[in-house]
Formats: structure tokens, sequence, C-alpha cells
């Protein structure tokens, strides 16, 4: 019955209407029939999604510690380290994600999320380290490979490896505003300045408003 109830959100959820979701979630009666956890997860999801970060911890943690299946828990304790992180909130994101390779939870996504937190506070080489554990675990790891190129280029470290990781996270993510930056960024790093244009450009178009980007071509339009 809950799932019949929920249905129609979460179709409009699966489709990446998060906003027509999360509207349709608040909507909703309170009833016995809907059950609060399961609703509590979508509702958290919509909000991360929508990047309402301080709404949507109020329903992940909801889910974390009411008692919903493993793999909820799991998933939300993932999503919930992401928003710490991206939120400035260092040590919460680690204990959520030492929680998590506690648990075995998709190790080679938990150490790059972890590097990226070191990253953050500065630690390079623990960062470094991190992103070396993730490729070790998945060597496609798309996340891996862009994000130890992109502190291999920052460092002025090893840019042609910095380059190959960064190529190859590209070529699984083409897509990728992130991927596209990186490769720009090294290409930068290098002296390669029409690669450089090329590369940063593209990732400007899919993220315009995005300072990283911004602050890349900057640079480069000074070299």
């Amino acid at each position: 019955m809950a799932n019949t109830i929920l249905h129609e959100g979460i179709k409009k959820y699966q489709s990446a209407d998060y906003n027509g979701a999360l509207a349709f979630f608040l909507s909703l009666p309170e009833s016995d029939d809907i059950d609060n956890i399961e609703l509590a997860y979508y509702i958290g999801l919509c909000y991360a999604k929508l990047e309402h970060y301080d709404d949507a911890l109020l329903y992940l943690e909801q889910v974390v510690t009411g008692g919903a299946e493993l793999d909820r828990v799991l998933q939300c304790r993932y999503v919930l380290a992401v928003i710490y992180a991206n939120s400035g909130r260092k040590k919460l994101a680690e204990f959520e994600l030492n929680k998590l390779l506690e648990s075995g939870y998709k190790p080679a996504s938990v150490y790059s999320s972890l590097a990226y937190v070191a990253w953050k506070q500065d630690d390079v080489e623990k960062s470094l380290e991190f992103y070396r554990k993730a490729i070790e675990i998945e060597p496609e790891n798309s996340t891996a490979l862009n994000g130890m190129g992109y502190v291999l280029a920052c460092e002025n470290r090893d840019l042609t490896k910095a380059l190959s990781f960064c190529k190859r996270a590209l070529s699984k993510q083409p897509d990728s505003a992130a991927c596209l930056d990186s490769v720009g960024w090294v290409y930068l790093k290098l002296g390669l300045m029409e690669d450089a244009f090329k590369y940063l450009n593209q990732a400007q178009e899919k993220l315009p408003q995005n300072e990283e980007i911004a602050e890349h071509l900057r640079i480069a339009h000074e070299h």
C-alpha cells in the first residue's frame, strides 16, 4: 500500500524531476498507510539533488537512525558524507565515511570521498594515498582517476601521469564538466594553451556559473 501511495513521486524522482517529486512527497497527508522512513528517504534524496543540504540532512539522518534496510542506511550515510564534505563539515564527513568503510560499502567511492575531504583539509599526501587505494580497488573509477590527476596537477607533480589519469576519467564520462575542467587544467600546467582553452571552454559551457572553472580560465588568459 505504501509503495502505491508513493509511486507517483518515486516515478518523478527516477525521471530526474526532483522539484516535482519533492512537491508531491511534501503534499502527502499524514497517514498510517505511509512508511515514514521510506518517505523521509525520498524527500532527503530530493533535497540533496536540489542542493538544499540542510533540509536533506534532516530527512537522511532519520533514515540512518530510523531502522531502514541496510542498503538504504549505507546509501544515506554516503550522501550525508558528501553533503558534510561540500559544506565544510569535514569531521562529520570523515565519521560517516569511516562507518561506510567498516561496513564494506562501495570502498572505491568511499576512498575517493575521503581523498576529497583530505584535499580540502590541505593534506595532499593523504589525499593521494586515498585516491591510490580507490584506483587499486576499482581501476576504472572515474571519480578517483579524475581526482588523482587533478591533485597531481595542482601540485605540479608528474604532469604526464596526471594527464593520463584525467583523460581516462574523461573517456568514462565525456560529458562531465569536472573531467573536462581537469583535463584543461593539466594542459594549462603543461603550457599547452590551445588544448587548455579547448577543454576549459567546454567545461564552462556545461557549468557556466562554476567558480573553479572560471578561475582556471582566468589563469589561462593570464598566460
